[in-house]
């Protein structure tokens, strides 16, 4: 009889669904991206900011306004070539990892920590000011009365972001495919209406500028101009940080990867640079001034629909809810890139290896968990203020550019000699490390008095923890080489018996069974081996290894990789078992491939203990000599979760200490 699922599970299903199955060979192209659906899970984050970004570039240039034109251009110029270098990342690194990958591999693995941790603030940061912002959106529309609860309404739609993404990818992305259309139909309508309208006073917009910048320069001069332009353009800078989601999220992009991640990169920067330059333009043309309680966008909206009678508030009704929905789409950037992010580093120590751990929905549930609550914090402790937050946005994922371009610039120095293109290509991509070296200068500048100075000292921080999780990790290898020694002896041994065939021994399934479970053939298995061995000598018949390889963000990137796994774990299992069998002792190895160790346990124990019923779980299990919540934090302890499912079904378990001398 099967037992029912606790009620803890049933909530799990009903809100983010089924385990999906590692077997079904379709799976991976299920839940792969188009590149129509990767410009709207990853390419949201950049168009969305069309929402905000305009408006803080507009407003922070006072009363200059006419200058907005030369930023929005700007803006565009910066969006095709950060765009441009980001391709040539795309095609060299078509396995994904973007900026931290680039840098680890082009500088050095410390550049690439700097770069990878700037990264995760950013995406922090996309998920709070892309919220918050969609809440301003909605708000502008609702009465004044209603803004207490705006607060509430912005936490909630980052928890509601939270259990889209545990759900998995598509099913977070499929949904927001209306409201990616709508946004960006509906926007072309307005600029087109706004810019069809007032098309003849564009020329006065042009002569406008050119006299705002003469009245400019003779109230603060030329270096007061590049300052307040670079103020304007820092503002919006927020634009330009989806760009490098693409090249980080190719592993969800469908094959072949480097043409889908390509196309998606077009797709986001021409629809990101007319938007961006066509609202700032319809601004001027229509001469907007900031209202209380309103976005400047929200404005636009009702002026160009004056004339409209009864459509004009449900057409701007439904352009505010387009742009509140898209910038809750555009948090997806956050959630799709950030825990990918932190999986990469995880995978190279930088921080806890549980990081890399995939959900049975086969997505990184830690990472996922870990950036919507930090973000949710964010958000409560800014009181979800957008303006506040724009300060803190964008100043580490220049980091982030730079580090990339620096890291593609030395590259294609290095193989001028076998790439024949090299000159075109270390052009575009010294041209994105100029021009994104000037901005995060600029910005760290003009930002650091205003609340810049905090982002810094968070990723500061970051860094610092970083390095002492890569130093733990280090020093612990360091300790546990002594146990590799075991593995060399037995190795010796097994070679010098290589030629003796390996005695065919039956199982005594009455006799007594020790169940070791081992993670691989390497010195920690050797060493809980041989203390059962030397301290239950002879008590046992039969040895069973049981072995779970963990499908995680490191193998799984199709079938080939999983199978990969399987067959590599199985070999493994192998080697115990004839290691065993030349000394005389029955062996067999049990493999299974899963996502959850304690749920592929529950399923192999039943097989083990109906044939042997006289068994005995082993298991090796770190022990500090000073047991710090570090070291907790930073080793899992499986065993123990282990020992207690087991200890339910009445089986004994025996926990061998490995001591670590740190």
């Amino acid at each position: 009889m099967e037992t029912q699922p606790s009620l803890f599970r049933r909530i799990k299903t009903a809100l983010i669904g089924r385990g999906r199955n590692l077997q079904d060979r379709s799976i991976y192209h299920a839940l792969a991206l188009s590149a129509f659906l990767a410009w709207v899970g990853l390419g949201a984050d950049g168009l969305s900011s069309a929402c905000y970004g305009p408006e803080e570039a507009f407003l922070a240039l006072g009363s200059h306004t006419y200058l907005g034109l030369l930023v929005a251009l700007g803006s565009a110029i910066t969006v095709f070539v950060i765009s441009a270098s980001y391709m040539q990342i795309i095609e060299l690194f078509p396995g994904g990892g973007g900026g931290y990958l680039v840098a680890s591999k082009m500088l050095n693995p410390t550049l690439g920590m700097v770069s990878g941790c700037a990264l995760l603030i950013d995406y922090v940061l996309t998920i709070a000011l892309s919220v918050a912002a969609g809440s301003d959106a909605m708000f502008s529309f609702l009465p004044v009365e209603w803004h207490p609860y705006k607060l509430f309404f912005t936490v909630f739609g980052v928890l509601l972001l939270i259990v889209m993404n545990l759900r998995g990818v598509r099913e977070s992305v499929v949904p927001l495919i209306p409201i990616m259309l709508s946004f960006v139909l509906l926007h072309a309508v307005a600029i087109i209406y706004a810019w069809g309208s007032h098309i003849d006073q564009l020329p006065e917009v042009v002569s406008n500028t050119a006299t705002d910048f003469s009245k400019a320069q003779s109230e603060i001069g030329l270096m007061g101009i590049f300052l307040l332009l670079m103020r304007s353009y820092s503002f919006g800078a927020g634009t330009y940080t989806g760009i490098e989601a693409v090249s980080n999220g190719l592993p969800i992009i469908r094959e072949p990867k480097v043409i889908n991640g390509r196309r998606t990169m077009w797709y986001m920067s021409i629809s990101l640079a007319a938007i961006v330059t066509g609202l700032v333009i319809a601004y001027l043309l229509l001469d907007l001034k900031p209202a209380e309680g309103k976005t400047l966008n929200a404005v636009l909206f009702e002026r160009i629909s004056e004339g409209w009678g009864s459509f004009g508030p449900v057409f701007v009704f439904s352009i505010l809810l387009s742009e509140a929905a898209l910038l809750f789409v555009a948090a997806q950037t956050g959630f799709l890139g950030g825990p990918r992010v932190l999986a990469n580093m995880s995978l190279d120590r930088w921080f806890p290896t549980r990081f890399t751990v995939l959900s049975d929905r086969l997505v990184t549930q830690n990472g996922i968990l870990l950036m919507g609550g930090l973000a949710m914090v964010l958000v409560v402790a800014t009181g979800g203020s957008v303006k506040f937050l724009v300060v803190l946005y964008s100043i580490t994922v220049f980091i982030t550019f730079v580090l990339s371009q620096l890291g593609m610039v030395r590259h294609w120095w290095q193989v001028r000699r076998e790439n024949k293109a090299w000159l075109r290509k270390i052009s575009i991509n010294g041209i994105g490390l100029v021009m994104c070296t000037f901005i995060l200068v600029s910005m760290a500048i003009l930002k650091f008095n205003e609340g810049g100075w905090l982002t810094i000292l968070v990723t500061g921080v970051l860094i610092s923890i970083a390095f002492a999780v890569r130093r733990h990790y280090r020093r612990t290898a360091n300790q546990l080489k002594r146990l590799d020694e075991l593995l060399v002896t037995a190795m010796q041994v097994s070679e010098q018996q290589a030629t003796t065939p390996v005695p065919e021994l039956q199982p005594q399934p009455k006799g007594k069974t020790a169940v070791l479970l081992v993670n691989g053939f390497n010195g920690l298995g050797i060493h809980t081996l041989l203390n059962v061995i030397s301290l239950f000598e002879g008590a046992f018949k039969n040895y069973i290894f049981l072995q779970i390889g963990v499908v995680d963000v490191g193998n799984f990137k199709g079938t080939a990789e999983v199978e990969k796994l399987k067959e590599h774990i199985e070999s493994e299992g192998k080697r115990y078992v004839d290691y065993l069998q030349r000394h005389g002792l029955y062996a067999e190895s049990h493999t299974v491939i899963g996502v959850d160790v304690l749920e592929e346990l529950d399923k192999q124990v039943p097989l083990i203990t109906d044939r042997f019923p006289r068994s005995v779980f082993f298991g090796g299990q770190l022990v500090f000599r000073k047991e710090t919540f570090f070291n907790r934090w930073l080793h899992n302890q499986t065993i123990f979760s282990v020992q207690k499912r087991l200890y339910h079904q009445g089986l004994p378990v025996v926990i061998l200490p490995i001591r670590v001398d740190g």
